[in-house]
């Protein structure tokens, strides 16, 4: 079988903001590789960096230190307006709020056509317009709502005017930045749907960034999980989700509800200590305990996660 290859490669990544005296570690040394065609889920609790991890890979944020590579490419050091145009046509974002990410004053047309005319996509306006009605048909909108402003469309279908604005420029990767959460429970599952169909048709590779883990899971190969801006996690999504290793991503998944009101009744959530791994002052890493199942612990810590990845097999 041929070797998967690495679309994405993020190493040793660092956002810091600063605030006067006070410094926030955002992101702090953070690594991870994506894999062409594979969805990796990140997932976290609001404030653990996800969202700042995604925009920093896009060069929305210039990262504090680290290495973004896109392609064996450093994006960071992309210096010419070619290369740097080249990357953003391949590396696209659909952002979380679809009231907020959309001009108003803006048509549909416009708001999709926007990376079209930037790239130079089209030759003329007829071949514009109707690329922008393909784009809305593959998202399961209409060729019609093309003259229409935001404004007189629901969340889910702005959501998917985001999607189209994204797929326009044709782009290998794709950073969503939690694209369900401002949306009803009824849409999601729709928007889900539609992002899994569009990866199969066209190849996409997506940063899936959430907080709902049972919805990465769904949509997910690979699950990173993250919290106060460190990487504590990262394996197979099932693995991840059935046979979790950190206590962090236990306590996530004794979270998430399950529909069956006698079990959540009698559940217990299991709380999670973030103190504790603070005070003891041990440098951290990952370490890979089962194939492709990293846990970030310190070298004493190995065996315990050892004999919990054992504890499965049981």
């Amino acid at each position: 079988m041929p070797e998967k290859k690495k679309i994405l490669e993020v190493k040793h990544l660092k956002q810091y903001f600063k605030n006067g005296r006070n410094v926030t570690k955002a992101v702090d040394d953070v690594s991870f590789d994506i894999y062409e065609g594979e969805t990796f889920g990140l997932v976290g609790e609001s404030g653990s960096g996800k969202t700042t991890t995604g925009r920093s890979i896009l060069q929305l944020y210039k990262p504090t230190s680290g290495e973004v590579l896109f392609e064996g490419k450093d994006v960071a050091g992309l210096k010419s307006r070619t290369d740097k145009l080249a990357f953003t046509r391949d590396a696209q974002m659909i952002f979380q709020d679809p009231y907020a990410s959309l001009n108003p004053r803006m048509t549909v047309e416009d708001i999709i056509a926007e990376g079209l005319d930037i790239h130079h996509l089209v030759k003329d306006k007829a071949e514009r317009t109707e690329r922008v009605e393909k784009l809305l048909e593959t998202v399961g909108l209409n060729a019609s709502h093309a003259s229409r402003f935001p404004h007189e469309f629901s969340g889910g279908q702005r959501q998917r005017i985001g999607i189209a604005r994204a797929l326009a420029v044709e782009p290998k990767f794709i950073v969503a930045d939690e694209p369900i959460s401002a949306l009803d429970v009824s849409i999601q599952a729709q928007v889900v749907n539609l992002m899994i169909e569009l990866q199969k048709k066209r190849g996409l590779t997506y940063l899936f960034i959430a907080h709902d883990l049972s919805m990465v899971k769904f949509i997910s190969d690979r699950i990173g999980v993250m919290h106060y801006g460190k990487l504590l996690e990262v394996g197979p999504a099932d693995d991840v989700y059935d046979r979790p290793l950190h206590d962090y991503t236990k306590s996530l998944i004794s979270a998430v509800p399950i529909p069956d009101p006698e079990i959540e009744r009698t559940r217990k959530r299991i709380p999670y200590d973030a103190q504790k791994e603070e005070m003891d002052g041990k440098p951290r890493s990952m370490h890979e305990i089962r194939p492709g199942h990293f846990v970030r612990c310190s070298d004493d810590e190995v065996k315990h996660y050892e004999e919990v990845a054992a504890s499965y097999e049981n």
